[in-house]
């Protein structure tokens, strides 16, 4: 088990890696480019932890030792110190994602582990501005992280196969199961729900369906505890967007040309939950 892990990107994924490590030991540093966003992240974090203190799910205590296990900082250098691992959770973009990594290649020990938690991108890619290729690989968390239970750990090309196992288990001491998935597009799970996600935006846009009746069909007809279009909704219009693009790029396949319906909505700035208004409307 890793004693010290650090987080690259305080959003919603770095957030709720970093929680989910902290809540199991871990000291852990969660770094991003600006103090607002840093502090934006750490304040997820305590607010997640205060409820579970207000519902009698930590104590008073683990709850203040659960905290000092937490920093943040805007320095790649403070944060990467005496890591064990580090796992990357930058936006979906090949070309900043491997900016990351080569930084990290020069800043972390040979026996450290670097991960990227993506959805839909080339670990060999990114591995390959390394030195190292050998420990870098991919762990994709589902969101909320701290609630999904699953992780995909995937291998590229040069990953060594004593790297994958020691993270699958660090990923089962942080509580989740882990899958192995190849180095393609979308992994295992994303290939099947971008074409879910893409055929309910597509019904809705062409007035085949409702958000309401397709999401109670799932959840009613396929035993789904979440419609598609409530997801979407959690996890970001642009997001789910953003990764079909990346996938119908990466495969050239049409199923995952992404519906017209996701580039209206990103325009209207309709992006789900985190804007008050994506499928459903929030604000009400």
């Amino acid at each position: 088990m890793i004693k010290k892990l650090c987080v690259i990107g305080a959003g919603t994924m770095g957030a709720g890696i970093a929680q989910v490590a902290v809540e199991k030991g871990v000291e852990v540093t969660m770094r991003d480019v600006e103090d607002r966003f840093v502090e934006k992240g750490l304040s997820t974090i305590r607010n997640f932890l205060g409820k579970k203190l207000e519902k009698g799910k930590v104590t008073k205590e683990d709850h203040d030792a659960i905290l000092g296990r937490l920093r943040g900082t805007t320095s790649l250098e403070e944060a990467a110190a005496g890591a064990d691992m580090v796992i990357e959770a930058v936006i979906e973009d090949t070309a900043l994602k491997q900016k990351v990594f080569a930084e990290l290649d020069g800043l972390c020990a040979p026996s450290v582990i670097l991960a990227s938690n993506t959805s839909t991108l080339s670990i060999t890619k990114i591995a390959s501005v390394t030195k190292h290729p050998e420990r870098v690989l991919g762990t994709h968390f589902f969101s909320p992280v701290p609630v999904m239970r699953l992780v995909e750990v995937i291998s590229g090309e040069k990953t060594d196969a004593k790297i994958v196992a020691a993270t699958i288990e660090v990923m089962g001491a942080f509580g989740k199961t882990a899958i192995k998935a190849k180095d393609v597009p979308g992994f295992i799970v994303n290939r099947f729900l971008c074409l879910l996600y893409n055929e309910a935006a597509d019904q809705i846009y062409k007035g085949y369906a409702t958000a309401q009746d397709i999401d109670l069909g799932l959840k009613l007809g396929s035993n789904h505890p979440m419609g598609p279009v409530e997801i979407m909704d959690m996890a970001g219009v642009d997001v789910v967007n953003n990764a079909l693009k990346a996938l119908f790029e990466m495969t050239g396949e049409e199923r995952y040309r992404p519906s017209p319906l996701f580039e209206q909505m990103i325009g209207e700035n309709r992006l789900g939950r985190k804007t008050g208004r994506g499928f459903y409307d929030y604000a009400k």
